[in-house]
């Protein structure tokens, strides 16, 4: 494939965040194919390699409205004077060629929100300002004449931009996330007694995994009463400011000698290691990575219908998929994992469905597509 100058334009990099590591595994996959790789960023704290090109694009802000406004406009500043080939935005920029859906619809994520609200508070979340301007530049850039293509990173979230934007399915393109399945593997039974003593867990007990920062939307509520209700333990890896709550929450439950707040970790295969199964009732989330490599490390996954993730799951195969909030169906479901899920059928289940999501095939279908949009 001819060289082509690729910008890919993401707000905010951090180390922990999901679409960032997408970003990054893109990156990599796509460095290795001699393409002219560059980043629009506001504030970039990963990686960097001598094949990318990063441009800083950060005005001045008073507010959050504010803070997406102007990076919008510098950065689409910017790309316009670089004449750039295609450009790939990861945020909700009118005037992109492509956009990666990887955050969902902003809508349909209030939808499932307000229902942890009082029904008079329910209105206002749709009538808040910021709210208001994220949807607005939501349906500008869907209806935008420069829009070639959206990759979505599951099914479900591209039927929810059919239904709600009547974007051309055609238009449309589904890539999973990849997984580097030799560096997310199972853990040696001695790894595990090793790991469960280091994090005080018995080595006979059921432990679930929670990772995710933003505790409300990964459903860190939802996880703390099921495995109150189920005498598990559960570890929780990642940050929120209202951690307290968290922690109250399980005191009032008589759990909290069973709960491991460890906060955000470079490196999680430690904690999937040391676990049974990932405990994820996210309220609504396109397809987090961490089912990935949760899988990889053949932890059988509990997870949300509203969870693109759940497309990856075979129920009482390799994993459940329940309610986000349904407590009763996510106890069950803990109760249903195997007495030692150390190296069992759902456990192997679990890591062979996750073999063919490799970067190269990622590369591949990303290229595919480029190939296809630059010959148009």
């Amino acid at each position: 494939m001819k060289a082509f100058r690729l910008a890919i334009v993401r707000q905010k990099y951090r180390p922990d965040g999901g679409a960032e590591r997408f970003v990054s595994r893109v990156l990599d996959a796509l460095g290795q194919q001699g393409l002219d790789l560059n980043i629009i960023t506001r504030e970039w704290s990963g990686d960097t390699n001598p094949h990318w090109r990063v441009y800083l694009c950060d005005p001045l802000k008073f507010g959050r409205i504010s803070r997406e406004r102007g990076f919008a406009q510098a950065a689409r500043a910017l790309w316009q004077k670089e004449h750039f080939d295609l450009v790939q935005s990861h945020e909700r920029l009118p005037g992109c060629d492509i956009y990666r859906a990887g955050d969902g619809v902003h809508r349909r994520w209030l939808l499932h929100r307000a229902r942890l609200l009082p029904e008079w508070q329910r209105g206002w979340l749709f009538m808040n300002r910021y709210n208001r301007y994220v949807m607005n530049t939501e349906r500008a850039m869907y209806s935008a004449p420069e829009l070639k293509a959206v990759i979505c990173n599951a099914e479900m979230i591209k039927q929810e931009i059919i239904e709600d934007f009547a974007v051309p399915a055609d238009k449309i393109t589904v890539i999973y996330n990849a997984i580097d399945n030799q560096k997310f593997l199972p853990a040696s039974e001695q790894q595990r007694q090793q790991l469960r003593t280091q994090y005080q867990i018995p080595l006979q007990a059921r432990c679930l995994v929670f990772v995710g920062s933003g505790f409300e939307r990964k459903g860190l509520a939802a996880a703390i009463r099921a495995v109150a209700a189920t005498g598990s333990y559960l570890l929780v890896v990642g940050k929120d400011k209202a951690e307290k709550r968290y922690r109250s929450l399980a005191q009032s439950l008589g759990c909290t000698e069973r709960i491991r707040f460890v906060g955000v970790q470079k490196q999680t295969l430690p904690f999937y290691q040391a676990a049974d199964a990932l405990l994820l009732p996210t309220l609504y989330d396109p397809f987090p990575n961490v089912i990935l490599e949760a899988m990889s490390c053949g932890l059988p996954v509990i997870t949300s219908t509203t969870c693109g993730g759940a497309e990856f799951i075979m129920p009482e195969r390799n994993g459940f998929v329940c309610d986000a909030l349904d407590i009763a169906a996510l106890s069950d479901a803990i109760c249903a994992l195997p007495a030692q899920t150390f190296d069992s059928k759902m456990a192997q289940a679990a890591r062979q469905r996750i073999m063919s999501a490799t970067p190269e095939l990622l590369s591949q279908q990303l290229l595919g597509l480029y190939q296809k949009l630059l010959t148009k």
